[in-house]
């Protein structure tokens, strides 16, 4: 049964035929994810399968997104502590002029779909799979009034998808809801908790702030804590973006316990007891801009150690920028031309499950590099893989490391050990995952089941490989 059979196990659209078209989708897209629709799918008949499938009113895509979390809560269980990352991103398709149910973006110029996810992570920062998304249009006389209810803005999003989490969390499990400024939400902080929910957010409002609740002295955020002194520093690993590049930041941090007030206009709402830290870099390079968070914190920061442990994971964040980014430009889904937002959004929930395993492969190979490919690659696709890179025609007979073939499937993508990046990146696996899916193909053409050595060489000979020193050692495998 291939991985997609088993993360799909359970999902229910309705129809058993539906079922099984959703999963031979997802494993033709997850062996070519950045190949079009029409290169991706395994014949002609299945390319009309997925455009219908994705025109189906039948096919509710939260079925979809509801099954694939099922198996990540599962995943989940098996760690005593999780990250669940929240972010909000955008689909552009202002290009698609005949696309109807799209709205305004950020981009006053733009039109498309706005995107909220939650994707959960081991504490390590290996993506373990998306337990919520909701995705909608902005309407296009909506209006922006600051003094509307909770439940009336898009902010409330964050709320339902705390709750959300909540509800689906193991019971022994500690889970961290991370964000980032968009998420500095006071509702969101007063929210009901269960007793293994946490929450990690970096500041926005420079809200009031009392050192002891007893007292009527308040000061603002910002400057309370930077009159706190300097507690430590340390270096953290800063990841690459578009707006700088990787380095080591040393970091001076400080952090303390305070009060949040209530907002003016929300007076009704109690105070709100909080750990604080920010977190400062000094010297960066020139040019670059300093690192300076500043997080909100319902976890209690008795040490430096504690403190210290909350910004690797608040660097873990960055996580969910790479899923939406793979989703983007790895599945390419804004190229998509569907007509209608509805099929867009079906297109995501099948593109979703995708873009999490890219990522996980990518993560998983850095965090546990020496367990076994099996299980994880199929034997066609390790063994294709091996002879491929070693230029040979005899695979050997135990499977390699996951680390060994995700370096030499980033090899086919075009990753250059020893470059600017240290580990190969999920960019460079979607391409060579393109490459491998021909050569899994052509190997699977040249060794049917009943093939031996002396056929497999004569086949080789045929189209122009010298297997002359290598089928030497066919007469002890």
């Amino acid at each position: 049964m291939s991985w997609v059979s088993e993360e799909l196990r359970d999902v229910d659209l309705g129809d058993e035929r539906r079922n099984r078209r959703l999963v031979q989708i997802v494993e033709d897209l997850a062996a070519q994810p950045n190949a079009s629709v029409p290169q991706a799918m395994r014949d002609e008949a299945a390319v009309q399968g997925v455009y219908d499938f994705w025109s189906n009113r039948r096919v509710q895509p939260e079925e979809i997104v509801a099954a694939h979390a099922r198996r990540t809560v599962e995943r989940m269980a098996e760690h005593a502590t999780i990250l669940a990352i929240q972010d909000t991103t955008e689909l552009d398709y202002s290009t698609h002029r005949s696309t109807v149910g799209l709205g305004p973006i950020s981009n006053p110029k733009a039109r498309g779909l706005k995107v909220h996810t939650v994707l959960a992570a081991t504490a390590e920062g290996v993506p373990l799979g998306v337990l919520h998304q909701t995705v909608w249009a902005r309407p296009s006389n909506r209006a922006i009034a600051k003094h509307r209810n909770i439940e009336e803005k898009e902010s409330h999003r964050w709320l339902e998808s705390l709750e959300l989490t909540q509800n689906l969390m193991p019971p022994e499990t500690k889970v961290v809801t991370i964000a980032d400024r968009e998420g500095d939400i006071y509702e969101l902080f007063a929210l009901p908790r269960s007793q293994n929910s946490e929450f990690l957010i970096r500041a926005a409002q420079n809200r009031n702030t009392k050192a002891n609740p007893m007292i009527a002295e308040m000061q603002p955020l910002f400057a309370a804590i930077r009159q706190v002194p300097v507690q430590g520093q340390f270096r953290l690993e800063l990841h690459r973006t578009p707006r700088r590049a990787a380095r080591l930041a040393t970091l001076s941090v400080r952090y303390t316990q305070l009060w949040l007030q209530p907002p003016a206009e929300k007076q009704s709402m109690s105070a709100i007891c909080v750990d604080v830290i920010l977190a400062q870099e000094e010297s960066p390079p020139t040019g670059e801009t300093p690192v300076n968070w500043l997080l909100v914190t319902t976890l209690s920061i008795g040490d430096f150690a504690a403190a210290r442990q909350c910004l690797d994971w608040y660097a873990s964040r960055w996580i969910i920028e790479r899923f939406h980014y793979t989703i983007k430009s790895g599945c390419r889904l804004e190229s998509l031309q569907l007509q209608r937002s509805d099929r867009l959004h079906r297109a995501l929930a099948t593109y979703l499950i995708v873009a999490w395993r890219l990522l996980w492969l990518t993560y998983e190979a850095r965090q546990h590099p020496d367990q076994s490919v099996a299980g994880i690659l199929s034997d066609a696709e390790w063994r294709s893989l091996y002879c491929t890179v070693h230029q040979t025609i005899v695979p050997p007979v135990q499977p390699p490391s996951l680390a060994e073939c995700i370096e030499w499937i980033a090899q086919l993508g075009g990753y250059v050990e020893g470059g600017d990046d240290r580990d190969p990146g999920v960019k460079v696996l979607w391409r060579g995952l393109q490459r491998l899916h021909d050569i899994t193909a052509t190997w699977q053409l040249l060794h049917p089941k009943s093939s031996d050595c002396s056929q497999t060489g004569s086949i080789l000979i045929e189209i122009g490989l010298d297997s002359d020193t290598t089928l030497s050692s066919c007469s002890t495998s």
